[in-house]
Formats: C-alpha cells, structure tokens, sequence
C-alpha cells in the first residue's frame, strides 16, 4: 500500500493538517515529517509500540537511542535532568535550528527511547511544521531521520515514501528540506568532559568551540 501524502504549509501550516498529523502520532501512528534538515520518522516516545515501529521502519540497531524534538526549553526541562550551564547557553545561542543536545534523560521517559543510556537527545528545530505538531500533539516527537539504516537521508516526501514503500503509511509533504546536512550534536552528558561534539553537521564544530572559548 502507498503512504499517505499530507502536504501542509512550511510557512503557514494549516491547523486542520497539523491536528490531523498530532492525533496519528497521539494514536500510535508513525509518520513521515519534514524539519528545518532531513525528514524524520515522528512517534509519540512514550508509546512503546510506536517506539518498536521505529526501530523496524529503519532496521535501526536497539542499541541506539532516538532523537526528540521538542517546541521549547520547558519542555527540555520536563524531560531532563541535571541540565548544565552549557545547555542553557547553546540553547539560547542556537535554538530553534540544527543543534541537537544530548543530555541525561528524566525518570519520564521510557528506557527503550533512550536505549537503556540514561540519555536523550533534544532539539528544537527551526521549522514550523514539526515545532506546529509537537504543540498540538501536546508531547515530544522521535526525530530519526525517515530512511533505511545506512541508506542515504531523505530530504523530498516523495524519497521518503520511495525509500519506505510499505513501512509507513502516512507522510508529511513540507516540501524540500531547506538543506541536506544533519543536525550538529553536542554531548553535555559526561563529567569529565564539560561539552563533547559527537558528529559536526549543519553547524560547524569550530563555532561551538569558539563559542564556549568566548565563555
């Protein structure tokens, strides 16, 4: 069977289509979605079915953890602890956009989201459609990206349903994604360490060191 392709406003998408989208995902649905780098695969986190769906979409190994994106820095605080002065500061420099932020996880979430680490990865990403379908679905979404383990990240719906023929039944369409580089992730987890870049992306790794060398 054909997903299902949605096409919502990345300018200003239409609340009927975003609420249409949160009560899939409020349901257990998988959906394809668009944020400001590749597509992703949107679930609600704390519906270990839906979780289990993710991971058997993309054949991801259950060692690793998923991604969320969430709509503000509250919601952060809501779904982690022991957050540090490095995170307040890279969140107000580089929130919303491509910076996703591993931080130890709250007693909230459950441990298959965050692979038995004790940590999660947030972002809020600067894109309206996904930012517009956490709010209305009133909860975090995963943030994988919507592609097969190993194979090339999808930056069109029609790549993403392409690639997932008969994986997934719903896909948002927000059009291209503004570009075609990952998020750049910090690692705020360890003691030892005050902040660890763990894979460079959309922003270079010389402007976080340089920003925390200001610091």
């Amino acid at each position: 069977m054909r997903a299902e392709i949605v096409k919502i406003s990345s300018d200003s998408p239409e609340s009927s289509l975003i609420k249409y989208a949160a009560d899939q995902i409020r349901a257990g649905e998988v959906l394809g979605m668009p944020t400001d780098t590749f597509y992703g695969l949107a679930a609600d986190p704390f519906n270990l079915r839906a979780v289990d769906r993710v991971y058997e979409i993309k054949t991801r190994s259950r060692h690793k953890p998923l991604s969320l994106l969430i709509e503000s820095i509250d919601q952060a605080e809501d779904l982690a602890k022991d957050l540090t002065d490095e995170f307040y500061a890279l969140t107000r420099k580089y929130w919303p956009g491509p910076l996703t932020i591993i931080v130890k996880a709250g007693s909230r979430l459950p441990l298959k989201v965050t692979a038995n680490t004790g940590n999660v990865a947030l972002r809020v990403p600067n894109a309206r459609i996904p930012r517009a379908v956490v709010t209305a679905a009133a909860i975090p979404i995963t943030a994988t990206s919507a592609n097969l383990s190993g194979a090339t990240e999808c930056t069109t719906a029609e790549q993403v349903r392409d690639q997932l023929q008969g994986r997934i039944n719903i896909v948002v369409d927000g059009g291209t994604s503004p570009r075609d580089v990952a998020s750049t992730i910090v690692d705020l987890t360890n003691d030892g360490a005050r902040w660890r870049i763990i894979r460079e992306g959309a922003i270079p790794a010389e402007d976080i060191s340089a920003f925390f060398a200001k610091g």
